[in-house]
C-alpha cells in the first residue's frame, strides 16, 4: 500500500460536541460533500448519525445516492446542496433525497418526478443574499420560484437557506448586508393571494460563521420571525480545521474563535520509507537538478507524489531557501529535497539515523497539518484535504 489515511473516530466525536456547543441549540446539518472533504463519506456518516446528527449535506445527486445506499437506511436526512439538473429529479425522489432549488425549471422537474412516484417531496429554497452563485435573487427571480412552489401539489418548501461570502470576517459589512437582504427577501415568500410559505427550517451559518459567533443570533432572530427551526452547516470544522478570522479591514485580531480552538484534526495521512541512499555534496536531486546540497546527505524515498495529493509546491527551492515542505519521521521533521514527482518524493533523513526502509512516515497529521500544506501551496486547508488519494481506515 503506497499510503493510507487514518480517521480518528474519537476526534470526530469531539468536534461534533464542540460544534453542538457553538450552535447554541441549533440543529446540525453536517456537510460531507466531496467525500467528506477527503475523509471518506461512507466512514464519516455513520459516526455522525450515532452522535445524534440528523442532517447530512452532499454536493450532488450521485453523492446522495451512494451515501443512501451505503447507509442502508431512509431516516437520515440528506440535503443535496449544489442544485439539480432536470434529469436528476427521478433519482432524487426515488432515494428520498432533499434537493436545494432556486428555479422554476427545477421545481417543475421535481414536481413531475414526485407525481409519478406518488410521493410528496420536501425541498429547500435557496435565496441569493449577495454571493451571486446559487439561489434566487430577491425580486422577480425569487417571486417566480415562490409562485412555482405555491402552485405545486407534490412539493413542500421545508427549508430556506442562503450562503455567506465572508463569514470569516468579524462583524463584516458584507455579512450585515447579506442578512439585511435576506430579511427583505423573506417578505417575498408571500403569494399573490396573501398566503405565506413558512419553512420548517432556516440555515445560513457555516463553520466560519459558527467560529466568528455573531451569525447564529442573526439567524435565530429570522427563524423566530418565521417560526422556523435553525440549522447550522459545519463542514471543515467537523474535520478539525477552520479559516483564520479577519477584522473588517483585513487585519487579524486573532487567529481563530472559540470553536476553532476547541477542534482536533481528524485525519492523519501516512506512508512508509521505500528506500534510502547517501549522496555527496554537490550531487543534484530530482527533476530539473534544482537541488544540490553543500554537504553529504542521507535521503529517504517515499512512494507518494502529486498524483496522490502530496503537492508539487512542497518541492524544495535552491540555495538558502531550499526548505519548504516536510514530513515527520520518528517524531522529527524531514524536509523535502528536490522536486516532488508524480509518484515519488525525496526527503532529508541525515539527522534521523533510525529512518530506514519500511519505517512509518507522517505526511499530514501531528506536526505537519493541512494548514502547513496549504501555506506551502498558497491555498486553503479545504483544497489540501480534498486532494488526497489514499485508502482510509477508521481508527
Amino acid at each position: 500500500m503506497k499510503s493510507w489515511i487514518e480517521i480518528s473516530e474519537s476526534r470526530l466525536r469531539h468536534n461534533v460536541a464542540a460544534i453542538r456547543t457553538a450552535a447554541d441549540g441549533a440543529e446540525i446539518l453536517a456537510v460531507i460533500k466531496a467525500d467528506a472533504y477527503g475523509h471518506g463519506a461512507e466512514l464519516i456518516a455513520p459516526v455522525l448519525l450515532s452522535c445524534g446528527v440528523t442532517w447530512l449535506g452532499v454536493a450532488d445527486v450521485d453523492e446522495g445516492v451512494r451515501l443512501r445506499r451505503a447507509l442502508g437506511r431512509h431516516d437520515a436526512r440528506i440535503l443535496v446542496m449544489c442544485g439539480i439538473e432536470p434529469a436528476d429529479a427521478p433519482a432524487m425522489v426515488e432515494h428520498r433525497l432533499t434537493p436545494v432549488v432556486w428555479t422554476p425549471v427545477q421545481v417543475r422537474a421535481l414536481e413531475a418526478a414526485a407525481e409519478r412516484a406518488g410521493r410528496r417531496v420536501a425541498v429547500h429554497l435557496e435565496i441569493d443574499s449577495g454571493m451571486a452563485r446559487q439561489g434566487a435573487a430577491p425580486g422577480a427571480e425569487l417571486e417566480r420560484v415562490v409562485d412555482a412552489l405555491h402552485r405545486s401539489k407534490w412539493l413542500r418548501m421545508e427549508g430556506v437557506l442562503s450562503h455567506l461570502c465572508c463569514s470569516e470576517v468579524r462583524h463584516g459589512e458584507h455579512t450585515v448586508a447579506q442578512f439585511q437582504r435576506l430579511q427583505r427577501a423573506l417578505d417575498l415568500l408571500k403569494t399573490d393571494d396573501g398566503e405565506v410559505l413558512l419553512p420548517e427550517w432556516i440555515h445560513v451559518a457555516n463553520s466560519s460563521a459558527l467560529d466568528e459567533g455573531s451569525t447564529t443570533a442573526w439567524v435565530r432572530h429570522i427563524g423566530d420571525a418565521l417560526r422556523a427551526n435553525v440549522l447550522v452547516r459545519p463542514g471543515i470544522a467537523l474535520y478539525g480545521y477552520c479559516l483564520e478570522l479577519e477584522g473588517e479591514n483585513g487585519g487579524l485580531p486573532g487567529r481563530s474563535g472559540e470553536l476553532c480552538r476547541a477542534l482536533q484534526p481528524v485525519l492523519t495521512w501516512k506512508t512508509r520509507i521505500l528506500a534510502t541512499r547517501e549522496i555527496e555534496a554537490g550531487q543534484t536531486v530530482g527533476y530539473g537538478a534544482t537541488f544540490a546540497p553543500d554537504r553529504p546527505m542521507r535521503l529517504a524515498l517515499l512512494p507518494v507524489g502529486y498524483a496522490d495529493g502530496f503537492r508539487r509546491e512542497a518541492s524544495s527551492g535552491p540555495g538558502d531557501e531550499w526548505a519548504r515542505g516536510w514530513v515527520r519521521i520518528a517524531g522529527r521533521r524531514a524536509a523535502v529535497v528536490g522536486r516532488v514527482s508524480m509518484n515519488l518524493t525525496v526527503v532529508d533523513i541525515t539527522e534521523i539515523p533510525e529512518a530506514n526502509e519500511g519505517l512509518e512516515v507522517t505526511l499530514l497529521g501531528e506536526g505537519v497539518t493541512a494548514e502547513d500544506h496549504a501555506r506551502w501551496c498558497g491555498t486553503i486547508s479545504y483544497e489540501i484535504l480534498c486532494g488526497i488519494r489514499a485508502d482510509r481506515r477508521l481508527m
